[in-house]
């Protein structure tokens, strides 16, 4: 027998303990991807951030009819992404007093609550989202913020709504959360505007002006041309 040929029992048993990993591995990925769970673009303080909710199966085997969506305080104006297969509902919340809304004006209420009732309730087993474009609030780095969720079905509803302690198990329904980080420091339009180089790029290029890498480029253009000319009468002088 080779050295390195390993016996048929010890084979065995490493064909078994990999098979029990792998399936310890989709069970745990099945149960994390079991919760509804938010992805944002950007979690600076501040900023503006698509925040994409996902719902990954129904109530106990039960289609999904319907999802709402609660909105944290500190943050005032949503705007949904149009979703083909739900209606959306924004359920407005008045304030207290006014709040400036950074452009000159006003906030006199806030977007309480997002909610999509599907027009054809979703199947258990298949995943859906949905996106939210909004200002994140200016809190400190390390604050969470959370958005209780409530998935209604045919038969029955599950409340996403349980708090998740950093030292303490998570809980069976977890509300959909991040972790605030710092501020980028560039304001209010921080994760809004994130495109602006690119475009001034693009305008700097597509614009009036040439610019001095475009007037080099003509200039050596120009020059070839001349030194070609000069080849060309001078062979033809020769011949």
């Amino acid at each position: 027998m080779n050295q390195f040929t390993l016996p048929t029992r010890a084979v065995r048993r490493l064909r078994l303990g990999a098979a029990l990993g792998l399936g310890t591995t989709v069970l745990a990925a099945g149960a994390a991807s079991a919760h509804v769970t938010v992805t944002p673009s950007t979690t600076a303080s501040g900023a503006y951030s698509v925040l994409t909710f996902s719902n990954g199966h129904g109530c106990e085997g039960s289609p999904t009819t319907k999802v709402s969506i609660s909105i944290p305080d500190g943050i005032f104006a949503v705007t949904p992404t149009r979703h083909a297969d739900y209606t959306i509902e924004k359920v407005m919340e008045a304030l207290d007093e006014p709040v400036d809304d950074g452009h000159g004006g006003q906030y006199t209420e806030r977007v309480a609550e997002v909610v999509y009732t599907a027009t054809t309730p979703l199947p258990d087993g298949y995943r859906d989202a949905f996106e939210l474009q909004l200002r994140l609030p200016e809190g400190e780095a390390g604050d969470q913020l959370a958005f209780p969720t409530i998935q209604t079905c045919e038969t029955g509803e599950t409340a996403w709504i349980d708090e998740t302690v950093e030292s303490e198990p998570e809980p069976d329904t977890p509300a959909p959360a991040f972790t605030l980080t710092a501020a980028t420091g560039e304001g209010h339009g921080a994760g809004h505007d994130a495109d602006e180089p690119a475009r001034a790029a693009d305008e700097s290029e597509s614009g009036s002006g040439a610019g001095p890498v475009g007037w080099i480029a003509l200039a050596l253009g120009a020059g070839g041309l001349l030194l070609g000319g000069t080849a060309f009468v001078r062979s033809g002088a020769k011949s």
